[in-house]
């Protein structure tokens, strides 16, 4: 029962320093541990990568059936792969050579990635056009100039391509954040800058990549989840000092700077406010004389009413 567990265990593998994480199970490989490199395949073949962690179930397709690791690299493995690595800057720039040469003029070669063993070279390209390039006489020059290789063009999005390139990020950071530590993107969108009361200015939240920047998302959920207990731009209210109007949202602060009836802006917090429209239902209420009273079947006190 004990080897049946262990064979079907999820780990998460990655094939470049900050790429995103694919999962495998462990199969025969019952003492695997995070830091160990292993030998899996992939639909590009097989291919070295590095155990990261052990993946929990909720971070698991269950309705996916997951490749079995193979087995573990060796330490020649592992030796021949950096050796291989050595060679892709040399075969990048070649490529982009290649490509002048032939007039393909609205692509770009961002990078050459060799499989672990040699086997295959894969080129990343991005593309200015958005009608497909056709490569197939690229690829013709790049065989003949590299034979027994496997090679491969993939196209690569704007945001792959600032991570590849990495350097310093639009904010000032020295490294982008996609460089640094994201494995995955996540969608972005314009509320996310809305909710949070950024600038629209498209200098502020754009990043390198001329897409939205991905730190938009970092905050987003704490800045909606806030707002859900803080009154809207505009909105009435009464506050310790009287009546006024919100003129401004600071969601993390938990507070609000309202304009008073006397013109003074002034902030409170969330607990120091009541909602204005709710007050004043509840005025009109105690204000109105009620059926019973007026037919002559209430109970209450007519002068205090009148009152």
């Amino acid at each position: 029962m004990v080897d049946r567990i262990n064979t079907n265990r999820i780990v998460s593998v990655r094939f470049q320093p900050v790429g995103k994480l694919y999962h495998f199970r462990t199969g025969e490989l019952h003492d695997l541990q995070v830091g160990d490199y292993v030998i899996v395949g992939t639909s590009r073949g097989r291919e070295l990568g590095e155990v990261v962690s052990f993946a929990d179930k909720s971070e698991v397709n269950q309705n996916v059936t997951h490749k079995p690791i193979e087995r573990r690299a060796t330490p020649r493995e592992l030796v021949l792969q950096r050796t291989w690595q050595r060679k892709e800057l040399e075969r990048m720039i070649e490529c982009r050579a290649k490509a002048s040469e032939l007039g393909l003029s609205s692509i770009k070669i961002v990078r050459a990635e060799y499989s672990f063993d040699g086997s295959s070279l894969v080129y990343l390209y991005s593309s200015e056009s958005e009608d497909k390039t056709d490569l197939s006489e690229l690829t013709r020059e790049m065989k003949r100039e590299i034979r027994k290789t496997r090679i491969e063009f993939k196209q690569i999005g704007p945001r792959d391509v600032a991570k590849v390139l990495s350097g310093m990020g639009a904010c000032g950071l020295e490294e982008r954040c996609c460089s640094k530590f994201l494995t995955e993107f996540s969608p972005i969108s314009i509320k996310m800058a809305k909710a949070q009361g950024i600038s629209l200015n498209p200098q502020e939240i754009t990043g390198m990549c001329g897409r939205l920047r991905c730190c938009l998302i970092y905050e987003y959920e704490q800045y909606v989840e806030a707002r859900k207990h803080l009154p809207k731009l505009k909105k009435k209210v009464v506050t310790p000092r009287g009546v006024g109007k919100v003129v401004e949202v600071m969601p993390l602060k938990k507070a609000v700077m309202v304009l008073l009836e006397d013109d003074r802006r002034v902030e409170f917090y969330q607990h120091e406010l009541q909602p204005y429209d709710e007050l004043k239902k509840l005025q009109e209420k105690s204000d109105a004389p009620c059926d019973r009273h007026e037919n002559g079947g209430c109970n209450c006190n007519r002068e205090d009413k009148d009152k």
